[in-house]
């Protein structure tokens, strides 16, 4: 089996050392970064399994690398601050994040939460059964939805919502499991970002019939079911 690529990009040379020395110790392979365009150009020339991002960096900062990212990517990131704001918290979440460590963090907890995460990204590859309902198609192999018989563009975040939500069709999930089980980090801020996804799936369905699958169950959360 190949070693799992990391890169871990910190302006800090001593950060990216010391996060690289513990994750070589569990058998990664560890690549550092330490300005934004060279995650960028790096992330996109290599097929990175986890990406470790601190947020304050010179030239692009750690919000535009992982929206960038996100565009092409759903490779697992987990965030690094000085910061420890919820505001920094949930717009990480909603610009693609799938975990947010804030400094000062313990080398162990950091490499701990990266096989973690790691461990569910293996487990979501896994899970490729195309999905087909009337008038939609989600297919996770090419990570593409058709919404009669037209390809609709997703983010991976909205891709992973909505494949999540069609293959446990008929039950309800709150916003914290689904927090939970599609970005992968344990709930502790606002629940917006679960309705502004949702929002967003809904627009992007649009006038199809597929656009009444997701549907709101009051005082509960979401569920996906075919409606006659």
């Amino acid at each position: 089996m190949p070693l799992l690529r990391v890169l871990v990009v910190d302006d800090e040379k001593r950060m990216v050392e010391l996060v690289k020395l513990y994750l070589e110790k569990e058998g990664f392979k560890v690549d550092g970064a330490y300005d934004g365009q060279r995650a960028l150009d790096m992330a996109k020339e290599n097929g990175y399994d986890l990406i470790i991002l601190d947020l304050m960096l010179p030239v692009v900062d750690g919000w535009t690398v992982c929206k960038e990212i996100r565009k092409n990517s759903d490779v697992p990131i987990i965030m690094l601050t000085a910061r420890g704001e919820e505001f920094d918290k949930v717009l990480g979440f909603e610009l693609g994040a799938d975990d947010y460590v804030v400094k000062p963090f313990s080398p162990r907890e950091l490499t701990a939460r990266a096989k973690a995460l790691l461990r569910r990204s293996v487990l979501k590859k896994e899970e490729k059964e195309t999905l087909e309902f009337p008038g939609l198609i989600i297919d996770p192999v090419s990570r593409t939805v058709k919404v009669d018989e037209r390809e609709v563009y997703l983010t991976p975040k909205e891709f992973d919502l909505l494949y999540y939500l069609a293959r446990n069709e008929g039950r309800v999930f709150n916003r914290e499991t689904l927090l939970e089980e599609v970005w992968g980090y344990d709930f502790f801020g606002s629940l917006r970002t679960v309705d502004t996804h949702i929002k967003q799936l809904r627009e992007k369905l649009g006038r199809s019939k597929a656009a009444s699958f997701i549907s709101t169950v009051w005082g509960l959360g979401y569920k996906f079911g075919v409606v006659g």
